[in-house]
């Protein structure tokens, strides 16, 4: 077991009334990969959010790379973490090629302006566009893209800092099946490189978890239902409590999940 990367203890957080996350434990070591499992409105989003440093908690510390949030500059320890979302996506300019977007990573902006990259830069951000699949849209403008093609790239850009803690959101939702599972086919390889950052990945579909992630953290409202190494939390008693339907589970050969209601 690696050193602690991420540490929830007792984390809560209200908004307008509403309790989004409620007493919420939560540790996360640097050899680990997780995947954070539950409905619409769980709270999946803001617990990445919380992660992120973007949000602060309610009740409850938030320690995050050795700093516990409240008593660090967050500003100094966000270009540690690498995030994917949808809500970044919604910021990204759409006249932005994607080579920039990616070398702006690095100055943890959106937009590129009058910054200097060395080739060092240049060639990492090459590197994991192409790693990603995409380097064939170097050049393209980000508004161009296909929603798969934009995934990608946001997830190379998230790469680029080399972050100690990597963070998607949901990086397969809106995909089509060959979308996805290419996608996810390239998060395995990214899973099992002991080289890359500690993981986290946040779904609502069993079926897109990559075959390498080792822990999962099921939410139902705001709630932890289970939490563990990804072969015990992984059971059709404990899906069917997050999502609140009879489910069976089976998995494939190659290791990946797959639920149906009954």
């Amino acid at each position: 077991m690696g050193g602690q990367v991420l540490r929830l203890q007792d984390v809560a957080v209200r908004r307008d009334g509403a309790a989004l996350l409620r007493g919420i434990d939560w540790t996360v070591h640097e050899d680990e990969r997780w995947v954070v499992i539950g409905p619409n409105g769980a709270g999946k989003t803001t617990l990445l959010q919380v992660a992120a440093t973007l949000l602060y908690p309610s009740e409850g510390q938030v320690e995050v790379l050795g700093e516990v949030i409240g008593q660090t500059d967050v500003f100094d320890l966000r270009p540690r973490i690498g995030l994917a979302s949808s809500a970044l996506a919604e910021r990204i300019p759409q006249d932005e090629k994607v080579i920039d977007l990616v070398l702006t990573a690095s100055y943890a902006i959106i937009g590129r302006y009058s910054e200097e990259y060395d080739s060092n830069d240049v060639t990492r951000a090459v590197e994991l566009i192409d790693m990603m699949g995409a380097a064939h849209l170097i050049r393209r403008r980000f508004g161009t893209l296909s929603e798969g093609e934009r995934k990608r790239v946001q997830i190379a850009r998230a790469l680029m800092p080399d972050p100690e803690l990597l963070l998607l959101d949901e990086p397969a939702a809106g995909l089509d099946l060959g979308g996805r599972e290419d996608l996810v086919r390239r998060l395995s390889h990214l899973a099992q490189d002991r080289r890359s950052p500690t993981l986290v990945l946040v779904t609502h579909h069993v079926e897109e978890v990559p075959t390498g992630f080792t822990h999962g953290l099921l939410l139902r409202h705001g709630s932890v239902v289970a939490q563990g190494p990804l072969d015990h939390v992984m059971t059709a008693d404990n899906l069917s409590r997050t999502f609140g339907v009879p489910l069976t589970l089976d998995r494939s050969a190659e290791g990946r999940w797959y639920a149906r209601a009954y």
